[in-house]
């Protein structure tokens, strides 16, 4: 496959026999983990009809990878990255069997879901990052990197297109307790996928510093290297301001679109849908190349399609602006990741991926806090234009770091093979 096309050319990581396991485990299990997220979204909102104890229950789940992903970034760096992640995937599906018993119980509380909650977010602060930098070892050519990180975000919205909607339907036939008992079971693909590679563990150097030193040497690397810091900064930014509305949706559903648990559903995976396509859209290019002017109109993408789902009462274009926003969202989301692991030194991935997944997913718990209590005050229509409008103001601001981070991270390219020395002179030049 010299050159590849069509399904080959988007598909092409697949190829390589440690990911195509991954892919096939994770993708069921994924859609487990999306029922149980849109089941106890809408577990807490039936529950306590609160607008912030959804805030709350979000600022619970995500708050860990805030603190705890740059230690995980340190230790994915030192150990063997196969077996962290049979550890994180096991004591998940722990996890979801324990919420499975206490909802079909009928014991379940609202703080068993927030202490829940804050366990499963302590147990993806070291899955999350670990498992980003565990695609380039999974992965048997090196520039099929960012065609795996596309595939991840479609098997990841992939799985938000099917899992949102079979958690609708069994919600109101059978409950939310057997949404968390089926992801329960759904871990046990993954495992297994893991338990099925042959994987290689490549140890780091051998003379370790202590954790701090190496956790102060990674902030270093990514705060001092401009085009990962405005990178970062500038995910964490969308993250931050953009991200609530996944926590005011039950909000949309029930009372401005008059809907129940199905239309919930329709609505998450609407955004799947988006994601999907911005997904493809991803995989399908040959290059990194040109990322960074795609971060900016993915990003105003995303805030103008925030604002307006804001303003809708209509379900159907209700639904298509949740697909703008998904595309929005997933392309500007894995354009920062490709660009971070095509730039970054090898032996610093564990902790640049920890960052990443710290601005990606440690932000989102504060605007899950700020936008369930901005809610609670001016509404979730009101809320979203707010966060609109930042997103769109955030793309400008990031679009004025574009011509320095093309400067520095051209070199790298070139060192890498990406782009030819000819070409290189070439833009120097201006012929």
């Amino acid at each position: 496959m010299n050159d590849p096309k069509g399904l080959s050319l988007i598909f092409r990581a697949l190829y390589s026999r440690n990911y195509r396991l991954f892919f096939g485990g994770q993708g069921i299990s994924l859609i487990g983990t999306w029922m149980q997220q849109i089941a106890m979204s809408w577990l807490v909102y039936r529950l306590t009809n609160s607008v912030f104890l959804l805030g709350i229950i979000g600022f619970s789940s995500q708050i860990c990878s805030f603190i705890f992903s740059p230690f995980a970034g340190v230790l994915s760096d030192r150990w063997n990255r196969h077996r962290i992640l049979i550890a994180t995937q096991s004591l998940a599906m722990v996890q979801a069997f324990i919420l499975a018993a206490l909802t079909l119980t009928g014991v379940i509380a609202v703080h068993h879901l927030i202490i829940l909650a804050f366990f499963l977010g302590f147990v993806n602060a070291f899955d999350m990052p670990t498992r980003q930098a565990f695609v380039v070892q999974m992965v048997e050519k090196r520039e099929d990197l960012g065609n795996a990180i596309a595939l991840n975000s479609f098997l990841f919205n992939g799985a938000r297109l099917v899992g949102p909607s079979v958690a609708g339907v069994l919600i109101s036939i059978l409950g939310e307790g057997m949404c968390f008992f089926f992801n329960g079971l759904s871990f046990l693909a993954v495992i297994i996928a893991l338990l099925a590679m042959k994987v290689t563990f490549h140890k780091g150097p051998s003379e370790r510093h202590h954790i701090l030193n190496e956790l102060k040497e990674g902030f270093a690397y990514a705060f001092g290297f401009p085009p990962i810091r405005s990178v970062l900064f500038f995910l964490g930014w969308i993250s931050m301001v953009g991200m609530a509305i996944t926590i005011l949706m039950p909000v949309f559903a029930k009372n401005i679109l008059h809907g129940g648990s199905q239309t919930y559903g329709f609505l998450m995976a609407a955004i799947g849908v988006g994601a999907v396509i911005g997904a493809i859209f991803l995989a399908s290019r040959r290059s990194v190349l040109g990322l960074g002017k795609i971060i900016v109109i993915a990003a105003g993408i995303f805030g103008i399609g925030l604002i307006s789902f804001s303003l809708s009462h209509a379900l159907w274009l209700s639904l298509f602006l949740l697909l703008v926003i998904g595309f929005g969202m997933m392309v500007q989301m894995a354009s920062s990741n490709t660009i971070i692991q095509t730039v970054v030194d090898e032996d610093k991935r564990g902790r640049m991926m920890s960052l990443y997944v710290m601005a990606f997913m440690g932000m989102a718990p504060f605007g899950s806090l700020a936008g369930g209590s901005l809610a609670a005050r001016i509404g979730a229509s009101n809320t979203l234009i707010i966060g609109g409008a930042s997103c769109i103001l955030g793309s400008f601001l990031f679009a004025r770091k574009l011509p320095l981070i093309r400067k520095m991270v051209r070199p790298i390219y070139v060192r890498k093979g990406i782009l030819s020395e000819k070409s290189e002179i070439k833009i120097q030049t201006g012929h």
